[in-house]
């Protein structure tokens, strides 16, 4: 049921925050349960740009309404340029806005998070399950089922351009191997990208959760249009949240409530209720109730050079997809080489460069993308006042390792390798970018100019079993009972490529086992390793001066 913000129910029993892509399926996954009340809370508003809807127009879209576009701080490893960061505000998040892949990643990806939590669930193989349940899609093994999820995965075919077809052939005759997706655990060779795509038109996790029977459940309420200033907390509970709208603030009550907000807003609101560092928060104005020394820490993200770019022999036609038509991933030290890929690279069907470069004329060039899969370096994001207005502090610290340094090299050494392949010759006339190189500080100095955003950020409240991570294997927050976090903040470390088929998995995950994570009111539990926050003691917190109605958990009223 969509409500406007005047309909908000005085209590839900589990309030989500962030209507993107997890919080569009939890929302559906947890109201099937009829007698729980789910509210979802967006800061956006519904998707009706007719825009989203076309793959090719996904870059066009950054900018505009419905994209927060963050800046990040300057970059000392990127020629000191401010990167702007597109991320969804709208019903569906960034599945609106993103160039619409969907790669499940490598099985060692996994093995990593199994490691960083002591909990197998979050493994390649029990994660199976959840993500046969979002998919709709023809897997790979032969006379296998097909899936029925919500989410369509294809794989094109005579859509591909002709452009992609050739790298696909040079890749191969290097001795990547042929896969018919990257989706079944291996990621390491050449096909086509699958794509959230049905009938040559983007699939939103709008689109495919919430559906108008899921909406006109009576036991959902979608609010649309309204900000979650701070969550109010008592002891070690949340007992609800602060919500500004058009019409002003009320205080809404929650027996749960999960942050699906992001990898940016979901520790923003956590710093902002005063939970987090506590010398961040004192710098930010805000009163520190739990020192949490990394939420907002741990942040990663892809970058891709854009690009290695050629001129043509003739025009090219343009892309039919969505312009990056194929990835393909690779181990470093040799094309024939197998296991989880450490770079990638990738044909884009289009003149694609970073702001440093000028694009000739579409169909006049084409560029090949490349990148690290497992980048090293960690950066930060704060919060620099205590209103959501305030700009967000993003320091993603690009480049700051010296792995990450070495394997970029090695990414365009090997784009520049596929490149100059004969069975690219009917298209290639010659090389534009980078052009020669002669030393190693050429060579890096072009890729700080080359990189861009692959918009993979993640990691900003990772789960884990040592003291320091802000959430355990069950996604709660340490030291709170009714909190949890269900978005890309909790990952530990980056899959192989795009991370939506990876948080659509934790959503999908989280709402199956939810009934058993549901705790007494008062009880705390500490599990091994759990290392709870530090609460910090003041004074009895000041009222808001804002006049609200104040909604209660414990209060009902009539299902409309």
């Amino acid at each position: 049921m969509d409500n406007a913000f005047d309909g908000v129910r005085p209590a839900a029993d589990v309030a989500i925050i962030g209507g993107g892509s997890a919080g569009t399926l939890l929302a559906a996954r947890l109201s099937e349960e009829p007698d729980r009340n789910v509210l979802l809370v967006e800061a956006g508003e519904e998707a009706t740009d007719p825009d989203i809807r076309h793959p090719a127009a996904w870059p066009a879209l950054q900018g505009r309404s419905y994209d927060w576009d963050y800046r990040t701080e300057p970059q000392t490893r990127t020629a000191g340029r401010v990167h702007h960061w597109a991320r969804g505000r709208a019903i569906g998040g960034s599945s609106c806005l993103h160039a619409m892949g969907y790669m499940r990643g490598h099985p060692q990806d996994y093995q990593a998070w199994v490691d960083a939590t002591g909990d197998t669930r979050w493994g390649w193989d029990e994660l199976q399950p959840a993500f046969r349940a979002i998919e709709n899609r023809l897997p790979d093994g032969d006379g296998a089922p097909r899936q029925t999820g919500p989410m369509p995965v294809y794989v094109p075919g005579e859509e591909l351009s002709v452009l992609t077809r050739a790298f696909i052939e040079a890749g191969a005759s290097l001795g990547l191997p042929r896969l018919k997706s990257h989706n079944d655990g291996e990621m390491v060779g050449v096909t086509p990208n699958a794509l959230n795509i049905r009938d040559g038109r983007r699939v939103t996790t709008a689109d495919a959760w919430l559906t108008p029977a899921v909406r006109s459940r009576n036991n959902l309420t979608i609010v649309t249009g309204s900000l979650v200033r701070r969550l109010i907390v008592d002891g070690t509970r949340v007992r609800g949240f602060e919500l500004v709208g058009p019409d002003g603030a009320i205080d809404v009550r929650a027996g749960q409530v999960v942050l699906s907000a992001g990898a940016l807003e979901s520790p923003a609101l956590l710093m902002r209720s005063g939970i987090g560092p506590q010398e961040w928060l004192a710098a930010a104005g805000v009163r520190c109730l739990f020192d949490m020394p990394d939420i907002g820490r741990n942040l990663q993200d892809h970058l891709l050079g854009a690009g290695n770019m050629y001129a043509t022999r003739k025009p090219l036609p343009p892309s039919r997809l969505q312009h990056s038509e194929s990835m393909a991933y690779m181990r470093s030290d040799a094309f024939t080489a197998t296991g989880r890929p450490d770079i990638v690279v990738g044909c884009g069907v289009a003149p694609i460069v970073s702001e440093r470069f000028v694009a000739p004329e579409p169909g006049s060039a084409y560029s090949l993308l490349f990148g690290v899969t497992h980048p090293t370096s960690r950066g930060s994001l704060r919060i620099s006042g205590s209103e959501p207005g305030n700009p967000l502090i993003i320091d993603p610290a690009y480049l700051q390792t010296g792995r990450d340094r070495v394997l970029f090299r090695q990414a365009l050494e090997a784009a520049r390798t596929i490149g100059h392949r004969n069975e690219l010759s009917e298209w290639r006339e010659r090389e534009l970018l980078p052009g020669a190189l002669n030393s190693v500080s050429e060579i890096d100095e072009f890729i700080e100019n080359a990189v861009i955003t692959h918009h993979h950020p993640c990691g900003t409240c990772r789960m884990g079993k040592d003291a320091q991570a802000v959430v355990d294997a069950d996604l709660r927050l340490k030291s709170l009972d009714n909190l949890f976090v269900v978005d890309a903040s909790v990952v530990p470390s980056l899959t192989a490529g795009p991370i939506h088929a990876a948080v659509l998995a934790i959503a999908e995950t989280f709402a199956r086992s939810m009934s058993t994570r549901e705790r007494p009111a008062g009880r705390h539990n500490h599990r091994s390793g759990d290392g709870p926050a530090r609460p910090v003691r003041h004074g009895p917190a000041p009222r808001p001066q804002t006049t609200r109605k104040e909604l209660r958990h414990d209060q009902q009223t009539p299902r409309a």
